[in-house]
């Protein structure tokens, strides 16, 4: 990303955060016995300025390594292997690398990770969701190779993005729900909503309901990471509340699956007793008696989009016409609802 804008200097560090060149350098580098007072003055500067220290600049003179580095939340779930396998992919037969990073949904965690990758020196950066924090930003302001960010569609790109329209898929699960009849329908979800990309979601779901005379009925929101365990607690919690939902959208198939055996478990019907509908088209879902519905959305050619763009603006310079790639996201009707 060509943006004219000069990197920041250790020296520019110091000034803005009234120390000597020396003592700002100690503080980027680690050395021992650096009071919390300058390091938290030094510390700030950096990340005001988006300055990274560049482990192997004095061996390649600034020079661009050949490492791409890509940071998604996790790893625990069947979601982000998908897209790693996908960039992998799209990456193979060149002299391209991945290095990875993982958040946890944490702001601060994508701050800290980008820092220390950045340091390397990668020639490009893909990243997840479109909603970082102001010092991410600025760190990515300063960045010269291409950025790509995965996963969403909903918003402004800060170089290139490929992902699928959030909005639409909760339009389209509200729409399903209600076109089947069903009149109380509640919403479960988990991370403490810290993804940007499952509040866009549920707050298009929420209001297509409401849209179609149906208002949600309820929201629970998890502060625990997806899960199967998480999803059966949030359909035990919800039941508990007593307010008799006919239809339940999770954030997720783990959630959703986790509530499916928790049902199982309590001799309840789905969907005759309870309708279940999660989001991604995890295959297992469909393996399952009875098989989930669910939102199935192509995370293996986003991994791979983001890989093959990466390449060509590195390897070709040659710069995709389409900055934004808007990929479809399919509803399985499954026999949950």
């Amino acid at each position: 990303m060509e943006n004219g804008r000069k990197k920041p200097t250790l020296k520019d560090v110091a000034a803005l955060s009234g120390v000597s060149v020396i003592s700002a350098s100690r503080v980027i580098n680690n050395a021992p016995n650096v009071s919390r007072t300058l390091r938290e003055k030094v510390e700030k500067a950096a990340a005001t300025l988006g300055y990274q220290r560049n482990r192997i600049a004095g061996s390649l003179r600034g020079k661009a390594t050949e490492l791409i580095a890509v940071i998604v939340p996790s790893m625990s779930n069947h979601v982000f292997p998908q897209i790693v396998d996908g960039i992998d992919d799209a990456l193979k037969g060149s002299k391209l690398q991945l290095v990875l990073g993982m958040t946890k949904y944490e702001e601060m965690g994508e701050e800290s990770i980008l820092r220390e990758l950045l340091t390397w020196n990668p020639a490009g950066v893909i990243l997840s969701g479109l909603e970082h924090s102001e010092n991410t930003k600025a760190m990515l302001s300063q960045f010269n190779g291409p950025i790509v960010e995965v996963m969403d569609s909903d918003g402004d790109a800060i170089d290139m993005a490929v992902g699928v329209s959030m909005e639409e898929a909760g339009k389209s699960i509200a729409q399903h729900l209600v076109s089947l009849g069903y009149q109380r329908i509640a919403y479960v979800g988990a991370w403490g909503e810290r993804p940007k990309r499952s509040l866009k979601r549920r707050l298009a779901f929420e209001a297509e309901l409401a849209r179609l005379g149906q208002p949600i009925l309820t929201s629970i929101i998890l502060d625990e990471q997806s899960s199967l365990h998480v999803g059966a607690s949030g359909m035990q919690q919800l039941l508990e509340r007593k307010l008799k939902p006919d239809a339940v959208f999770f954030a997720n198939d783990d959630l959703a699956l986790g509530a499916l055996f928790f049902c199982q478990s309590k001799n309840l019907s789905v969907p005759t007793d309870i309708a279940l509908a999660g989001y991604n088209g995890l295959d297992m879902c469909q393996l399952i008696s009875p098989r989930l519905t669910t939102i199935a959305t192509p995370r293996y050619d986003m991994g791979r989009i983001a890989g093959e763009i990466s390449r060509k603006v590195i390897l070709d310079e040659e710069r995709p016409k389409q900055l934004v790639h808007k990929l479809d996201v399919q509803l399985i009707a499954g026999e949950t609802t």
